[in-house]
């Protein structure tokens, strides 16, 4: 691979989506198919003004071509969280978990971030992309705090240092303002994925709230449907 140079490559993830992400010495490289919700230079954009407040990869290089784009970033310390060492206690991942998107919210400035991710902007790119998105979600509950959210705060997009201590954040294509619940419902029910049933309260208390049912119900079902 051109991009890597002399170093030796590792393919590290696969998504859905058929992009790929491989670890090249001290540096990640992020490959794959143009996306009509989020892009690697928005991605790009995003990372260089959140790394102002909170620990995420320094940006080396973004590009692109007809049909696929590129990222490449500084390797950041710690395990993804759901690294087998975390896998084997998860109970201190989750915990973890919420903490750190709780460090996440208190530290990104609402009034700077020039990005959206609210449920109107999510639906009306769902839409645009031709997903069919009922009605009923044009009519999301009143906001109970605006935060700078991640966007995507599924467990494998924090790193953690071995002690339980916040490394970093990665993949930050849709951060943007939004409600801190779109946020919290996704990663909750991130950790049924990851660690299986019986998980999600423990991620809500540990960010430092009780359960709002109705905004959890809401933002999990747009996740779901968008």
């Amino acid at each position: 691979m051109e991009l890597a140079g002399s170093d030796e490559v590792r393919c590290v993830w696969t998504n859905e989506l058929g992009g790929l992400t491989f670890s090249a010495g001290e540096r990640f490289i992020k490959w794959g198919p143009k996306n009509l919700e989020t892009s690697m230079a928005r991605e790009a954009e995003r990372l260089r003004w959140a790394g102002a407040y909170v620990p995420c990869p320094e940006v080396l290089d973004t590009g692109e071509d007809w049909t696929h784009e590129w990222l490449v970033t500084r390797a950041l310390p710690g395990r993804s969280a759901v690294d087998p060492f975390w896998i084997e206690q998860p109970e201190a991942a989750v915990r973890a978990l919420g903490r750190s998107l709780r460090f996440l919210h208190d530290s990104l400035p609402v009034e700077s971030c020039r990005w959206q991710w609210s449920a109107p902007a999510r639906i009306r790119n769902a839409r645009e992309r031709g997903i069919e998105v009922p009605p009923d979600f044009d009519h999301a509950p009143e906001i109970d705090r605006p935060v700078v959210c991640h966007g995507d705060p599924c467990s494998p997009n924090t790193l953690l240092l071995d002690d339980g201590s916040l490394a970093g954040f990665v993949d930050f294509g849709a951060l943007g303002v939004a409600d801190r619940w779109a946020d919290i419902a996704v990663g909750a029910l991130a950790t049924t994925w990851n660690y299986g049933p019986g998980y999600r309260e423990l991620f809500i208390e540990s960010y430092g709230l009780e359960p709002d049912h109705e905004r959890l119900d809401y933002y999990e079902s747009l996740w779901e449907a968008t």
